[in-house]
């Protein structure tokens, strides 16, 4: 029985200083090609060492308000993805106060 694979490749064009100019990823099987992106953060779980492994990455000429709206964005999708994998309701609730106070006080329009 032969298991199915999936590949996700993250692509990063660095300058000279090493600060990421471009990024891009591809994802075959969700249908995306080589697509450019401003900023990307990956976050994945050691199990052995109990703790996450990350790596954040933004191009050098994201701007600013657009960072703000991907950080809130982010936050509303860990919220979430939170309540699907715990099924914890009150703190889904919780976290999605923190999000709707983070908006207001960035003055996001929703």
């Amino acid at each position: 029985m032969s298991q199915i694979k999936s590949e996700i490749k993250l692509n990063i064009e660095l300058d000279e200083n090493r600060i990421p100019e471009k990024l891009s990823f591809t994802a075959k099987d969700g249908g995306v090609e080589n697509q450019e992106v401003k900023a990307m953060m990956l976050s994945v779980w050691d199990a052995e060492k109990q703790e996450s492994l990350r790596i954040d990455l933004w191009t050098k000429d994201m701007p600013v308000d657009q960072m703000r709206v991907f950080y809130h964005q982010t936050l509303v999708a860990m919220a979430e993805s939170y309540k699907r994998s715990t099924q914890d309701e009150r703190m889904y609730e919780t976290m999605k106060d923190f999000t709707d106070y983070f908006a207001e006080k960035l003055e996001l329009k929703k």
